[in-house]
């Protein structure tokens, strides 16, 4: 059986051929994982979760979850992924959601950076001063 650091050796190199132009694949991707399902070598499937876990982060990586207090326009929302895309770059996808709890304003999240612009956050800092 082969050791962990040689599992996760190969489902780097697997990642990396999943690359196009600087960017994950998912056509690639697919490919990849039905040929290592196909092959059913030894330890496949412990390649496989080391393989779908990079996978994951990079599409955490890539992907900018946006919570708005109320359900927002069309015209915003494109305004807030082409800021996003400004920011980091033409790869970034945006999933919109509603959150009433955050009373007023916008939530994004992307990977660890966070921006709060919410009205929850606003009270949240002034009770922290006082």
């Amino acid at each position: 059986m082969k050791t962990t650091t040689q599992m996760r050796r190969q489902a780097k190199q697997l990642y990396r051929l999943c690359f196009v132009n600087g960017m994950l694949d998912e056509g690639r991707v697919r490919q990849v994982v039905q040929r290592v399902i196909q092959s059913k070598r030894r330890g496949y499937l412990t390649l496989l979760a080391r393989f779908q876990r990079l996978v994951k982060l990079d599409f955490a990586r890539h992907t900018a979850n946006v919570e708005s207090a109320m359900p927002l326009t069309a015209d915003v929302r494109a305004t807030v992924e082409a800021g996003l895309k400004n920011a980091y770059g033409p790869g970034v996808n945006a999933v919109f959601a509603h959150n009433p709890t955050l009373i007023g304003g916008i939530r994004i999240k992307l990977d660890s950076d966070v921006y709060d612009g919410s009205v929850r956050a606003g009270l949240a800092s002034l009770e922290r001063r006082f």
